[in-house]
């Protein structure tokens, strides 16, 4: 499974920026040595179900910490028979559509 997510805490710093909670989340992810990517909105973690979701919540009290309340966006591809490797082939599967 792939899934994307977004945390945020409810407080940020003096300029309005979460930019040091959400680093504690990104560096549970890639501790986690589960394949994963991050862009401006969103962190992608590929692994089974349980692996993926242990990170997810890790990656969320992390973000928390020190905050009375973290937001989670969290959106999953649950495809059986591809446990691995989805996470650039299927990027790579719409770069051979745009090059064809």
């Amino acid at each position: 499974m792939i899934v994307a997510f977004s945390v945020s805490p409810s407080g940020a710093d003096d300029e309005g920026g979460v930019s040091e909670a959400v680093s504690r989340a990104v560096r549970v992810v890639r501790d986690s040595g589960l394949p994963n990517s991050t862009n401006a909105m969103f962190t992608n973690v590929e692994g089974s179900w349980d692996e993926v979701m242990d990170v997810v919540k890790r990656a969320v009290e992390a973000a928390g910490d020190g905050s009375s309340r973290v937001g989670l966006v969290l959106k999953a591809d649950i495809r059986p028979g591809y446990d691995e490797g989805q996470l650039t082939a299927k990027v790579e599967r719409i770069e051979k559509h745009l090059e064809g």
